[in-house]
């Protein structure tokens, strides 16, 4: 994610163009020392039939300055979609963009060099699955060139489509599942902590039943609070949690969140520590009770378009570190020495694990479970943290599950 808030690409406007998007890469050129060499990446491939324009799915595409040492300046986004089959999807041109015939066109505004920053068109059905056509995207800035690629879009059966969003770590951020009105955000200081702002969405036609969701933080940063259900581990020396609520019933157009806070270490030298992940599954069956109950995403939260790596229930982020301040001490405890030969009311004394004084207890009960079931943790978080390298399609309901109207 990146350091500006964009609120051009923000409220889905009341002009809707029938049209929709697959994927083409185009091999970026080299580029001048002083021009940002910007990339673009297809987010999304597929709408489930039966979403609705009120509940439009945000198609994303991510614009990638990461391998500039420029600022992209200005940054525009056009939107070409002509070639989108009015029978099977609808675009909504968001407000703050401009339509000009079949063509939109937005202003991102500035990319920072090192950044990434995503938009989102908002698309829905209109008729039938298949093939929905092409859209052609395009974006360009004052100091750079432009990148253009062709990307297809498919409505597949109705099914639930999660979608992952979670903002840049800072300071003051507000909890509230969007971004709107946060402007001039002030960076964390080391040592100290802050609270994660995300939610999943489901932006398909049939309620998702179950929740799987991870969290992956760049180094430098550990977790400061984690919701119940949560088992944080230690992978490739990055802080990692995975989370079920295997309760949770979400519907189309409802959201999920919970709690989550991080700490900054007290010794980064970066101002930006990057890349931080969140990513969601469904379980696809719901038992027991939820220990979050999802929320109706309000008019500002369908506003904010996700950050996200190599699919749409994956999002990314960044933390925004203040260097100017030198880090809080903790304060060393005083410890006050117990008198030899006192015994200390009401203790007791037990043997060790061989039956001589002085000996450790014997690990036993829920010490003893967390002790032997770490290695299948680990197991299981690094499974699921496979799904950053896979992008989410639309899931289907099994026949029976709900009555169909297609």
């Amino acid at each position: 994610m990146t350091t500006f808030h964009r609120s051009a690409l923000a409220r889905a406007g009341v002009v809707a163009l029938l049209a929709a998007g697959g994927l083409a890469t185009v091999a970026a050129p080299a580029h001048a020392a002083d021009q940002a060499d910007l990339l673009l990446h297809p987010l999304s491939y597929q709408v489930a039939k039966g979403v609705k324009a009120a509940k439009a799915k945000p198609f994303k595409f991510q614009v990638d300055n990461t391998r500039s040492t420029v600022d992209a300046k200005d940054v525009r986004v056009t939107v070409e979609t002509k070639g989108l089959k009015p029978r099977k999807v609808g675009v909504l041109v968001p407000d703050g963009c401009e339509l000009s015939g079949t063509t939109i066109d937005c202003l991102l505004g500035d990319l920072a060099a090192g950044t990434t920053e995503d938009f989102g068109i908002p698309v829905f059905s209109t008729n039938g699955r298949g093939d929905a056509g092409t859209m052609v995207v395009t974006v360009r800035s004052a100091t750079g060139k432009a990148v253009t690629v062709r990307h297809d879009i498919t409505v597949v059966e109705r099914g639930y489509d999660l979608t992952s969003w979670v903002q840049d770590v800072y300071a003051d951020v507000t909890v509230d599942g969007d971004k709107a009105a946060e402007t001039g955000l002030k960076p964390v200081r080391r040592g100290e902590t802050a609270p994660l702002d995300w939610a999943v969405y489901n932006d398909g036609s049939r309620k998702a039943t179950g929740l799987a969701y991870g969290l992956s933080l760049p180094a430098g940063v550990t977790f400061a609070e984690l919701p119940e259900g949560c088992v944080e581990v230690t992978l490739g020396g990055l802080a990692n949690a995975y989370c079920e609520d295997s309760g949770v019933v979400l519907k189309p157009g409802q959201f999920y969140t919970a709690d989550v806070r991080v700490k900054i270490g007290a010794d980064v030298t970066e101002k930006v520590l990057r890349p931080g992940f969140l990513w969601a599954e469904g379980l696809d069956a719901a038992e027991g009770t939820p220990e979050e109950q999802p929320r109706v995403a309000t008019s500002a939260q369908r506003r904010t378009f996700t950050e996200v790596d190599e699919g749409d229930n994956t999002a990314q982020f960044d933390v925004f570190v203040d260097l100017s301040a030198q880090p809080t001490p903790t304060p060393t405890p005083t410890v006050t020495p117990t008198p030899t030969g006192t015994p200390t009311p009401g203790a007791t004394t037990s043997p060790g694990a061989g039956g001589g004084a002085g000996g450790g207890l014997p690990v036993t009960g829920v010490q003893a479970g967390l002790i032997g079931g770490i290695g299948g943790l680990i197991l299981l978080v690094g499974g699921a943290l496979l799904v950053l390298s896979r992008r989410r399609k639309v899931v289907l309901v099994t026949p029976g599950d709900e009555k169909s109207t297609d």
